[in-house]
């Protein structure tokens, strides 16, 4: 499906910005496909159809998924590892630091299906300021698309999740954000449009979303131009 730049650019006021990091922040689909090919042919799984499971979601319930059978934890630890000596790839995406200069420190972190080793490791590789705090795999019981990460997201920052903007590259990621009451901006570069029907607005990356710091606690004003599909 086409898509082309509304003429008009949107202002959306917010109190706080959750960011995925997978897809939104970094690349790292190289090592992500690399590390679930390398545990589907240990584990007996069809390669390609792991690598599709585990886009947006935590690996402890793609493991669950694909081998219920097996310790899900173990395979946690397992696909981890592999991951975590996988950094091969591993890119910046277009206009990140730049936004993320510009956003107060309070104002914005991480929601990441990813464990927090894994994240961690990831966005300091990736040259990306790590958050006060961040939301990981580890701190929900339930990942996206439940809600709960971004729930948890906007209570770490102290605001409502209405006052919140999410911006998510996956299906699972949308539904969330939408699901939390937030409203969700989307990346079409990694994922098929037709899967991010749950956001509320369509971008190809960060690129060109501007920042306006208003006065005390009033909150951030981000201006961009969305797509619209044809």
């Amino acid at each position: 499906m086409a898509s082309k730049a509304v003429s008009s650019p949107v202002e959306i006021r917010c109190k706080g910005v959750l960011f995925d990091m997978d897809g939104i922040l970094i690349s790292s689909i190289g090592s992500v496909e690399r590390s679930w090919t390398k545990w589907a042919e240990l584990r007996g799984v069809d390669p390609e159809f792991a690598c599709k499971m585990a886009h947006g979601r935590r690996a402890i319930e793609t493991v669950a998924l694909l081998r219920p059978d097996l310790d899900s934890q173990t395979e946690l630890n397992l696909i981890e590892d592999i991951e975590l000596a996988d950094g091969e790839g591993l890119a910046v995406l277009p206009g990140v630091l730049d936004l993320l200069s510009v956003l107060p420190a309070d104002r914005w972190t991480v929601v990441t299906s990813a464990t927090e080793r894994l994240a961690t490791q990831r966005l300091a590789q990736a040259g990306i300021p790590l958050p006060h705090r961040l939301v990981t795999a580890d701190d929900v019981q339930q990942g996206k698309p439940d809600p709960a990460p971004y729930l948890a997201g906007a209570s770490l920052l102290g605001v409502a999740p209405e006052d919140c903007i999410v911006f998510e590259d996956a299906e699972s990621g949308t539904l969330a954000g939408r699901a939390a009451g937030c409203t969700v901006v989307a990346t079409t570069f990694s994922h098929e449009i037709e899967s991010l029907s749950a956001a509320h607005y369509l971008i190809e990356d960060v690129t060109g979303v501007q920042v306006r710091n208003l006065p005390g606690e009033q909150g951030i004003v981000l201006t961009f131009s969305p797509l619209l599909a044809d």
